[in-house]
C-alpha cells in the first residue's frame, strides 16, 4: 500500500521474549512522518519510544524481539529488508543521534576520524575530500574551533560539543530522516537550546526529516511540527502541536504539560502524573507571597549554619614542557546559608557549582578562603573531623546507579554508612532503621534485598536519597540529583526532598543547570559563571527581575511551552 509519508508505521507491535515469558513493550503504534517535517513523541522512561527508533533502524536484537506491523520508509518495508539493503539505508538515508555522546563515541579514537569513517563507508569520496567535508560539517554544527575538535578525543570536549559531533556525523550523508533520541536530556538549557535551534536551521537547510524524542513536552514544543504522547507502549494522543498544547484530550498529556515547576505560581507540592490520574480536580496549595516572606523572616533571624567567605580553588595542569597551566574553577566566592533553607546555585557546566560543593565537603581544599560551619573554619580541621564532619554533611549524586555498588544489595548499601559511623547498636537495629528509611522514601521495604539494576532511575535516586539520610546530616548538598531524570519522575523527587526537609529540619544546597527547578526548591538563588557569583538574592525576585545579562540568557534558555 502505497503511502505519500516520506515514514509511515502501521500498528508496530514489539515483543520481547526469555525462557520465562514473552513481554509485550510497543502496542499498535501508528504514524506519519512526511518531508521535511518534524515529529516529536513525548513519553516517560520505559514508554516505549527508543524501542519504536531502534525498530525503525533495525537495531533491536533478532533473537528477542518480535516485530509485527508495517514500517513504510519512501514506500518500501523497512522489516522485510536483507541485512546488506538495510545497512546501506542506515547512516545513509535515516540517521540517529543518540542519548548519551560519551557512550555512543569512540573513546580510544580522534573525533574527526570517527566522521570520517562514516564518509568513507557510504560515499565515493577520497581521505583528503572526507577530511574537507567533515571540518565544514564541524563548521555547520558550530563546533567553536573545528580544526581543535577534528583532532580532540571524546574526553577532551564538552558535553554540548561531543553532542554537536554526534549531529555532525548524523548529518553527514544528508539523510532524508535524521531520529534524535533525547538529544539534549543531560545538557544546559542554554546549550539545550542552541542545539534545538541548530537541528531546526539544519533540518531546513537540507529539507530532512526529524524524528525528536523526548520526555520533556515543553522542549518538543519548540521544535516539532507534530507530536505523539506515548504511555505504557501506547499510544495516548497524536496531532498537530498548537493542538495537543492548547488543547489537550487526554489527562496523561495534561499531567506532562504540569508536571514541569511553574515558573509563575509556587506550588506547596508539584502535581505528579499519579496526581492528574487519580484527581484531576484536586486543588493545588499555592505557597503565596506574603508566608514566603514570613518564612523568610524566620529563617533569616537566626545565626548562619554555614558562612563561605572569599573562597578560591585554582587547579593546575601541565602546560608543554615547562610551567604549569593556572584555572580558577571557584574565585572569590562569598554567601550565607541558614538552618532550614534551600539555597539554590545555578550555572552552567563548568562555571565551578560542582567544585564549590566539593570544596564544602572538604572533598577539594580551598586555596584561600574561609568555611565556617557552626562558627568554626572546616578548612583547617584534621582528616579525623573531617570524617566526622562527614556525618553532618552529605552529598546527592547525579547519577545514583554510578554511586551505589552493584555489588551491594540496597539494604546494605544503605546500612553501610551507619555501620562507618557507628550508628546504633548492632545490624538488627540497622536494618530496622534502613526498612523504616525505604518506607519514608516511598520504596517498598520489600527492596531490602534486591539489587540497583533492579530498580528505575527514579527508584534509584529514591535509594540514593535514603542512604544520604541514613546518617541524619543537617546539611545536604545536592548536585544535579534530578537533572537526569523523567519531568513526572524529577516531580516527585523533589516533594519528596521538600517532604523531608520538613520533617527532619534539612538544610539543602541545590546545585543544577535548570533554574525552573532550582527557582521552585529555592529561598535564595546565586547565579554563577566562570567560577564567580554573577548574582545573588531571593530566587523569585531574581526570576522576576534579573539584573545580570548572564543570568537573563539562562531564563530565556528555559522551554516554556506554548
Amino acid at each position: 500500500m502505497e503511502t505519500d509519508a516520506l515514514l509511515s508505521l502501521k500498528n508496530i507491535n514489539v515483543s520481547f521474549s526469555s525462557e520465562e515469558k514473552e513481554n509485550q513493550v510497543l502496542y499498535d503504534i501508528s504514524f506519519d512522518i512526511n518531508s521535511n517535517e518534524i515529529l516529536g513523541v513525548v513519553g516517560e522512561s520505559g514508554s516505549g519510544k527508543s524501542v519504536t527508533s531502534l525498530a525503525i533502524m533495525g537495531l533491536l536484537p533478532t533473537h528477542t524481539a518480535k516485530v509485527s506491523g508495517q514500517i513504510l520508509y519512501d514506500n518500501h518495508s523497512l522489516l522485510d529488508l536483507d541485512t546488506k539493503t538495510l545497512r546501506s539505508i542506515r547512516g545513509n538515508e535515516i540517521a540517529m543521534i543518540f542519548q548519551e555522546p560519551m557512550s555512543s563515541l569512540n573513546p580510544s579514537m580522534k573525533c574527526g576520524k570517527q566522521v570520517i569513517e562514516i564518509l568513507l563507508q557510504h560515499t565515493d569520496l577520497s581521505k583528503s575530500k572526507a577530511k574537507e567535508e567533515v571540518l565544514s560539517l564541524f563548521e555547520k554544527v558550530k563546533l567553536p574551533d573545528s580544526i581543535r575538535a577534528y583532532n580532540s578525543y571524546p574526553h577532551e570536549l564538552s558535553g554540548g560539543q561531543k553532542q554537536r559531533i554526534m549531529i555532525a556525523m548524523a548529518i553527514a550523508c544528508k539523510p532524508k530522516l535524521l531520529i534524535a533520541d533525547e538529544p539534549t536530556t543531560a545538557l544546559d538549557v542554554t546549550v539545550q537550546k542552541e542545539i534545538i535551534s541548530l537541528l531546526k536551521e539544519l533540518q531546513k537547510e537540507y529539507k530532512m526529516s526529524i524524528l525528536f524524542i523526548s520526555h520533556d513536552l515543553s522542549l518538543v514544543s519548540e521544535i516539532a511540527d507534530k507530536v505523539l504522547v506515548v504511555y505504557q507502549g501506547k499510544m495516548v494522543e497524536y496531532g498537530a502541536t498548537s493542538e495537543i498544547f492548547n488543547n489537550p484530550q487526554k489527562e496523561y498529556t495534561k499531567a506532562l504539560i504540569h508536571a514541569r515547576p511553574s515558573l509563575d505560581v509556587r506550588f506547596k507540592n508539584l502535581p505528579t502524573i499519579e496526581d492528574y490520574l487519580t484527581d484531576q480536580t484536586a486543588e493545588r496549595e499555592i505557597i503565596t507571597k506574603t508566608q514566603r516572606i514570613q518564612q523568610h523572616k524566620e529563617l533569616y533571624s537566626n545565626p548562619p549554619l554555614l558562612e563561605v567567605r572569599n573562597v578560591e580553588k585554582t587547579f593546575f595542569s601541565k602546560a608543554g614542557l615547562f610551567g604549569k597551566k593556572e584555572f580558577k574553577a571557584v574565585d572569590g566566592v562569598s554567601f550565607k546559608l541558614y538552618e532550614g533553607e534551600t539555597l539554590g546555585l545555578v550555572g552552567e557546566s563548568g562555571c565551578g557549582k560542582s567544585t564549590l560543593g566539593n570544596t564544602i565537603l572538604q572533598l577539594d581544599k580551598a586555596n584561600s578562603g574561609e568555611i565556617l560551619y557552626k562558627g568554626r573554619d572546616i578548612t583547617k580541621i584534621s582528616s579525623s573531623e573531617i570524617r566526622s564532619l562527614r556525618k553532618e554533611i552529605q552529598l546527592i549524586f547525579q547519577d545514583p546507579f554510578a554511586s551505589l555498588n552493584p555489588r551491594l544489595t540496597i539494604g546494605k548499601a544503605i546500612m553501610e554508612p551507619m555501620k562507618a559511623h557507628n550508628l546504633y547498636d548492632n545490624n538488627a537495629e540497622r536494618k530496622e532503621k534502613t526498612i523504616n528509611l525505604l518506607e519514608r522514601v516511598g520504596l517498598d521495604p520489600a527492596y531490602f534485598n534486591r539489587y540497583p539494576h533492579e530498580f528505575s532511575g527514579g527508584q534509584r535516586q529514591r535509594i540514593g536519597i535514603a542512604r544520604t539520610i541514613a546518617l541524619q546530616p543537617k546539611l545536604i548538598i545536592c548536585d544535579e540529583s534530578v537533572s537526569a531524570l523523567d519531568i513526572s519522575v524529577q516531580a516527585q523527587v523533589l516533594n519528596l526532598l521538600n517532604e523531608l526537609k520538613e520533617k527532619f529540619g534539612f538544610t539543602y544546597i541545590f546545585i543544577s543547570h535548570d533554574l525552573a527547578v532550582v527557582k521552585y526548591m529555592s529561598d535564595q538563588l546565586l547565579v554563577m559563571n566562570q567560577g564567580k557569583i554573577e548574582e545573588q538574592g531571593d530566587a523569585d525576585n531574581i526570576y522576576a527581575n534579573p539584573k545580570n545579562e548572564y543570568t537573563k540568557k539562562l531564563i530565556d534558555a528555559i522551554p516554556k511551552g506554548m
